[in-house]
């Protein structure tokens, strides 16, 4: 790694970090601003048994407060504090073991799409025009239209409910099926589309045609050139998809009732769990950042033209 290398990821991590820090106070305030509270969906709850919750978690002091010891709690500590409705559990706790569902799945899916969806974008390219190349496109158009609630409730009644193939619960290995499926079939598209582009525009390049004026072989040219340098925008899109689905696939994980950090994501939202909400909104934020510096490092992997300006 050279010093122009070093000094650029050093550039990022700053920059990384003010972007969580915006996404912090942005989420603090704005939810904070929504009327309500955690715990004003207790049942039977007396204004004193609801000061004395407040008082216990913080939430009677002034925002600002609030909002600074939060800060100092996060950045010095790394402590997300207490659940307000899973009492007697932290943060942390919570999002660690929804993570590790989460992952799983995330990464499973985003590597099938990413393999499926470079194979089909590049025989696409190859055959382009030909009766295999209209039926990929089309096909792909279908997944990217169609929204992953409307993909994965089609899939869950068709698979699970009526040919009962698979378990319509996502707590098990075979009911994670659907799950991945579902999960990988909008970036599986998008990814196939994105490679077809590419590729297209890298073999009408000048270098291509002089290859194959030099009688270079056809598998050299798509593997050794071709291929390669399409690839570029596919990671560009790759890092941060990996990131948006492992911690984003809030609905998937909801029709699934896949045990991860999306579903403990929607239900801190509907009850109110300011510190759940904020955790798992940082990690989100935290993974976006550092898979967008992953993928620019692999650009120069790729592309060793590219340069840290």
């Amino acid at each position: 790694m050279n010093g122009k290398t070093a000094l650029y990821i050093v550039k990022r991590l700053i920059l990384a970090a003010v972007t969580v820090w915006i996404v912090i106070t942005i989420t603090f305030f704005v939810m904070r601003a929504v009327p309500g509270g955690p715990f004003m969906g207790e049942r039977a709850i007396s204004a004193a048994a609801q000061a004395q919750l407040e008082a216990k978690y913080g939430l009677d002091k002034p925002l600002l407060t609030q909002y600074f010891t939060y800060l100092k709690d996060i950045f010095l500590h790394f402590d997300f504090g207490p659940s307000l409705k899973q009492r007697g559990r932290d943060v942390i706790g919570i999002i660690a073991d929804g993570m590790r569902t989460s992952v799983k799945l995330g990464v499973i899916a985003a590597f099938i799409s990413l393999g499926v969806g470079v194979v089909l974008g590049s025989v696409a390219a190859l055959r382009r025009n030909k009766f295999i190349d209209r039926v990929i496109m089309v096909i792909t158009t279908a997944f990217v239209s169609m929204p992953s609630f409307i993909m994965g409730s089609l899939l869950l009644v068709l698979f699970a409910l009526k040919l009962g193939w698979v378990p319509a619960n996502g707590t098990t290995a075979a009911g994670m099926i659907l799950p991945i499926i579902t999960l990988a079939l909008y970036p599986m598209a998008y990814i196939t589309r994105l490679t077809r582009s590419s590729m297209l525009d890298v073999l009408g390049q000048d270098y291509i045609r002089t290859a194959r004026a030099k009688g270079v072989s056809k598998w050299k040219i798509i593997f050794g050139h071709a291929l390669k340098n399409s690839l570029i925008p596919v990671i560009t899109y790759f890092g941060p998809m990996l990131a948006y689905i492992v911690t984003g696939s809030l609905v998937v994980e909801k029709i699934f009732a896949v045990p991860g950090i999306g579903r403990a994501f929607v239900n801190s939202i509907t009850g109110r769990d300011y510190p759940l909400i904020m955790g798992t909104t940082i990690i989100l934020a935290t993974l976006i950042v550092i898979m967008n510096l992953v993928s620019d490092i692999l650009y120069k992997l790729v592309d060793p033209r590219i340069t840290f300006d």
